[in-house]
């Protein structure tokens, strides 16, 4: 008996041992999401379209519109498709995207895009999963919603759903003429304006945005509206949202991570 109770003793300090030097899982998930690099809508990204001798830092700037999760689970981001076209119009999917590690800019002084560059610390943070039609506002092309997914690395990013200046909680329709909204990009920051109208499937607005600032959210209060792409038009994210679900794969099933 004594001999049992001495066993069951050392295994019962063994175990107490194991305990206390094996962090709990939600201790462990803590310390990990906290060595991950924060990105949502108004992160900026740098990528290479082409590996190109002539311009060996030549990266192209855009910006993150919203960070979620898909029906799979899958941790993804939506920002603009015409990112991701090479010059003779084909699509990039499985192009890999980086954090711009340059600091954004403002309005009054917007972020250089001869500093922008990849963040080597973190690494690439996601894959260019799907690429839709572009706007094609200022050309003959098909016209489309321009959007464009990305497949994060769980492993390099932790989503956050406060950038700059705007929070995203909520998905919404575009508010009525004359609202005012605003838009957050890694280029010059956030600028507001009201909604004008609408124009084909995109709503205008007044909201300056600058190269760089691509895939910009548009938010009315904390809820996603839009995605910017220039020339003071956006995509509604509902339409987005519609499209990304008719297409199934990753994206389809899309909602805000936070």
């Amino acid at each position: 008996m004594l001999r049992i109770l001495r066993s069951l003793g050392l295994a019962a300090l063994t175990l107490i041992m194991f305990l206390t030097l094996v962090p709990s899982a939600a201790h462990a998930d803590g310390t990990a999401a906290a060595t991950r690099t924060p990105v949502g809508g108004g992160t900026g990204i740098v990528f290479q379209r082409t590996l190109d001798p002539d311009r060996p830092t030549g990266y192209y700037v855009c910006t993150l519109t919203a960070v979620g999760r898909d029906a799979a689970g899958n941790l993804v981001a939506l920002t603009n498709a015409h990112c991701f076209y090479d010059d003779q119009g084909n699509k990039l999917v499985g192009l890999k995207v980086y954090r711009d590690a340059s600091p954004a800019g403002t309005a009054t002084a917007p972020a250089p895009l001869g500093d922008s560059r990849p963040d080597l610390e973190t690494g690439a943070i996601g894959t260019v999963t799907y690429v839709s039609t572009p706007n094609n506002l200022l050309n003959l092309g098909p016209k489309g919603l321009d959007y464009a997914v990305v497949r994060l690395d769980e492993s390099a990013v932790a989503p956050t759903d406060t950038v700059g200046d705007v929070t995203v909680k909520d998905i919404g329709a575009p508010p009525a003429n004359g609202t005012r909204m605003c838009k957050q990009g890694h280029r010059t920051g956030l600028t507001c304006g009201i909604k004008l109208g609408t124009h084909g499937i995109w709503f205008t607005h007044l909201i300056w945005t600058d190269g760089g600032d691509s895939g910009s959210p548009v938010v009315f209060g904390q809820t996603l509206v839009g995605n910017a792409w220039g020339a003071q038009h956006s995509s509604p994210i509902v339409d987005i949202l519609a499209d990304m679900n008719a297409n199934g794969g990753v994206g389809a099933g899309f909602h805000l991570a936070n």
